[in-house]
């Protein structure tokens, strides 16, 4: 006899499918337990989990009919509608064959191509000269049986027919590939005694509502089901920030507890705080088109004072320096650019500061753009991390000092600087951190002192100011474990559920 307990447990819908589990096929028993597919899944789990069945899964590719398709098996392929008009008229213009076919030009240039590869038809001078006679025309190519013979299991067609779904699939949507789930059905020798045995139909309680409490009625005298509290349950993924929001919001936090002030700012600047300001020569390759993304738009120029101090940086030098010479072009200034860098954020600031500000300290995080050819390593928008410090007594100690204790607040314990140039920091310095794992030193970024021709036209007079830029994604692909940076920009739910959070 089946353990009482065991029966008492089974819901309602479990208790209704357990006669038909022996029909071993979903649909019949959806039909004879009148219960739709999911509700008869959700108890034929239960049941597996009760041990009273078990459940196998076998995946399939089948191989169905698109949009295209249903259309074509009811009109006929293209290259059939267009032999049909070639049937009647066997040397055509081609602009005449296309409109009698009444083909779209992707389907004519289609069928031209199809026809072509089979030997029925030759291009000569903008006309189509049909080659074949009336009984290839009648026969069926292998497409249109291919087509008249879907849906099919992939894994069960012919060499012909895998031929013919190779010349189909290079054709917008005739086709779809679809991965449908097999589920077998075993009744286990526990299901055997449980479904043989006649099981009274009880109406049992269950679930327990707020209205079930309220009245007494509802559950005097009455059984409540019984629960497996060992039962696997769905699993529910509860909503978070993306990581890359989590990362950004832990890196703002640690710049602030440092005592940054954080800057902000537009995406599109023009070229004189993204390049002028910064001392990069209006003639360096960064300012091509093949580097940067210009907009088809001009921005005014801010106060003349400013300007003229940075046509005077570049054009003959300030502080010692000589300049780059040649004529600086305010035209060339006025051009709009989206950001190559959050360092332009740093050039408007510094332009606004006072004396009696001084010293003061400045962090930002944000998207910037360079055009790159997107692959695994490079993509065309990034995330840069900026930070300057403005102090008079500033040196290149202090700078190291910043940037070790800001490496080390986000996870990276073993950090040296190497020598590096800069078009606009001297002396300029590169960051790199030893990655444990891969036992190798890798790059973080740059970092610097400004040079006095920025620090002089932004701020009146060479003060020191500190300077970085680091590229942030090369931080989160190292915590997060991602190899392809283009994975940081998508939105696989499964990942993301997965994807653990900052806990640095």
């Amino acid at each position: 006899m089946p353990n009482q307990k065991l029966i008492e447990s089974l819901s309602q819908h479990e208790q209704k499918i357990l006669p038909y589990l022996k029909e071993k096929n979903i649909n019949e028993i959806c039909k004879k337990s009148n219960l739709d597919k999911v509700a008869v899944l959700r108890a034929l789990e239960y049941l597996q989990n009760k041990n009273i069945i078990k459940l196998s899964y076998e995946k399939k590719k089948i191989i169905t009919i698109g949009i295209n398709g249903a259309l074509y098996k009811k009109k006929g392929l293209p290259e059939r509608r267009l032999l049909n008009v070639l049937n009647e008229k066997r040397i055509l213009e081609l602009k005449e064959a296309q409109e009698q076919s009444k083909l779209s030009d992707d389907e004519f240039k289609a069928s031209i191509g199809a026809l072509k590869k089979k030997a029925l038809i030759e291009l000569n001078k903008g006309k189509i000269i049909f080659n074949a006679n009336k009984e290839e025309i009648a026969k069926k190519t292998l497409e249109e049986i291919f087509i008249e013979s879907l849906p099919i299991e992939y894994d069960s067609i012919s060499p012909e027919q895998l031929h013919a779904l190779k010349s189909l699939q290079n054709r917008k949507d005739i086709l779809e590939i679809k991965e449908k789930q097999k589920i077998g059905i075993e009744v286990t020798e526990l299901g055997k005694k449980i479904s043989s045995s006649k099981i009274k139909q009880q109406n049992l309680i269950e679930q327990v509502t707020q209205e079930t409490l309220k009245k007494e009625s509802l559950w005097k005298g009455k059984k409540f089901r019984r629960y497996d509290v060992t039962s696997a349950v769905p699993e529910i993924s509860g909503g978070k920030r993306h990581f890359v929001n989590q990362a950004i919001d832990h890196a703002r936090k640690t710049w602030t507890d440092m005592g940054f002030q954080e800057m902000s700012g537009d995406m599109i600047q023009s070229s004189f705080w993204n390049f002028d300001a910064l001392f990069t020569a209006q003639d360096h390759p960064v300012r091509e088109m093949q580097d940067t993304f210009f907009l088809d738009k001009k921005d005014e120029l801010p106060e003349k004072k400013l300007v003229e101090a940075v046509k005077q940086s570049h054009e003959k030098g300030t502080g010692g320096s000589k300049g780059w010479g040649g004529s600086w072009k305010e035209d060339e200034a006025k051009e709009l650019v989206l950001r190559t860098h959050t360092t332009c954020l740093s050039a408007r600031t510094l332009a606004k500061l006072k004396d009696k500000d001084l010293p003061v300290k400045f962090f930002a995080i944000g998207k910037c753009f360079r055009n790159e050819t997107v692959d695994w390593s490079h993509g065309f928008e990034f995330n840069q991390t900026e930070g300057i410090v403005v102090d008079p007594n500033a040196n290149f100690r202090h700078l190291l000092g910043y940037l070790k204790q800001f490496f080390n607040k986000m996870g990276f314990e073993k950090i040296r600087f190497r020598p590096a140039y800069f078009p606009y920091t001297e002396p300029s310095v590169e960051i790199d951190f030893f990655h444990p794992e891969k036992e190798v030193w890798l790059e973080l970024g740059g970092a610097g002192i400004f040079r006095p021709e920025v620090t002089i036209p932004l701020l009146g007079k060479h003060i020191p100011v500190l300077a970085w830029g680091p590229g942030f994604d090369r931080i989160l692909m190292d915590y997060f474990g991602i190899k392809d940076l283009r994975e940081l920009y998508k939105n696989d739910l499964t990942k993301l559920r997965k994807m653990k959070f900052w806990v640095k």
